[in-house]
């Protein structure tokens, strides 16, 4: 019976696309993404209220990265029986939990306690993502449909830290994360609105996360995302550094610098739709190309005002596209597990966090700012070279 309503589920996502459930999408992923961004623009007014150091504030985002890595990892198994619509919908209760826990919380165990929550939600939504897109629309649709997704990062990225930093200013954090939580009720009405029924499909059970990972494509796949991944994180984490000693500009040409940056990623995920619909081999494999040359011109010949913010919003409009070229490599790939498949693409990503943060601290510590970035440069060329030569595209003949 299961699989009889899956068909059923398919071939109507197939004849009429479910626009109105792909924006509740893009925007669970604004309302995660915003959340995950959040305690970066407000640490110090937390750290000083709950009585503690900034360093040990900010393990707030290390608990959410921690804990969304280990969800991606067993989310498809622990609720394979459930329907993909209560799950999703169930994930975004616990952001809203989060954001009011969070808010709410005397001390930094609670603090944490909330942030375990979020990294719970967004490990898990990120996982079924694909899967769940795949079902909405037709698949001629999947790439634009994941730009439109993928565009909820690169808005919260616009606006999640610049506008959590002001509104903490004039009605202090808790009230912001408050705010918060009542942008994840909308969501979350948006959300039971316009998301249809989904059967659980494919066996998810943990094994078969490894199974999809020992098919020599996949693994070849996800070395080659960790390495993309963990290319964009050296050179992202350090951005700011890079400005101030580099560069020589202060904190209002940063902000301007890095609005120009979340401004372009957000034009790369559609871009990245656009150069799917033409070729995917040549979207995967140029996007590191240009950020890798873009980390050794910045470490050459940066220093310049107007051509490292040109540089860094064309990093942003290459990284951009990332997310939606492998997202769409996936669900081209292994149609059969998506939700495993996101699940490692999920994981492969929160561990290339953590790598090219932990990395590109040794390297600025050791030998300076400028050297990350040639080392980011050095690790995405390598990615360009592995995709080009080792990852499998594969062909997908066009729908009437």
């Amino acid at each position: 019976m299961d699989d009889e309503l899956s068909v059923e589920s398919r071939s109507v996502s197939q004849a009429r696309p479910a626009w109105g459930a792909v924006v509740s999408m893009g925007l669970g992923v604004f309302g995660l993404v915003g959340a995950e961004f959040l305690p970066a623009s407000l640490l110090t007014p937390m750290a000083m209220e709950l009585g503690v150091t900034e360093g040990m504030a900010g393990q707030a985002v290390t608990a959410t990265a921690a804990i969304a890595l280990v969800t991606s990892l067993f989310v498809s198994s622990v609720t394979r029986r459930i329907d993909r619509r209560l799950v999703l919908l169930g994930f975004t209760v616990l952001l809203i939990l989060s954001n009011l826990l969070v808010a709410a919380a005397p001390n930094l165990p609670l603090l944490l306690t909330g942030r375990i929550l979020l990294g719970m939600a967004l490990g898990g939504f990120w996982t079924m993502s694909a899967a769940t897109i795949m079902r909405l629309v037709p698949d001629r649709h999947v790439p634009k449909a994941l730009s439109i997704m993928m565009s909820g990062v690169s808005a919260a990225t616009i606006f999640a830290a610049p506008m959590g930093s002001y509104l903490g200013d004039l009605v202090g954090w808790r009230n912001v994360f408050l705010t918060a939580a009542g942008l994840a009720f909308l969501v979350f009405l948006v959300q039971f609105a316009t998301l249809p029924a989904l059967p659980p499909r494919g066996q998810s059970r943990l094994s078969t996360m490894f199974e999809v990972l020992a098919r020599r494509t996949v693994g070849l796949a996800m070395i080659a995302i960790l390495l993309v991944f963990t290319g964009h994180f050296a050179f992202f984490t350090y951005i700011r550094p890079f400005l101030e000693t580099v560069t020589l500009v202060g904190p209002t040409a940063i902000s301007g610098i890095l609005l120009a940056f979340g401004i372009a990623t957000f034009i790369g995920n559609y871009l990245g739709a656009f150069l799917l619909e033409r070729s995917m081999r040549l979207t995967l494999t140029l996007m590191p190309l240009v950020m890798g040359t873009l980390g050794f011109a910045l470490s050459l010949f940066g220093g310049n005002l107007v051509a490292d913010t040109g540089m860094v919003a064309l990093w942003g409009l290459a990284f951009g596209t990332v997310p939606v070229a492998w997202s769409t490599w996936i669900t081209r790939a292994i149609p059969d597990e998506t939700e495993s498949g996101t699940g490692l693409f999920v994981a492969a990503i929160n561990f290339a966090i953590a790598t090219g943060a932990a990395a590109g601290g040794l390297i600025v510590d050791s030998s300076g700012v400028v050297n990350v970035f040639l080392a980011s440069g050095a690790v995405l060329l390598l990615a360009t070279v592995m995709i080009l030569t080792r990852v499998e595209v594969p062909v997908v003949t066009a729908e009437a």
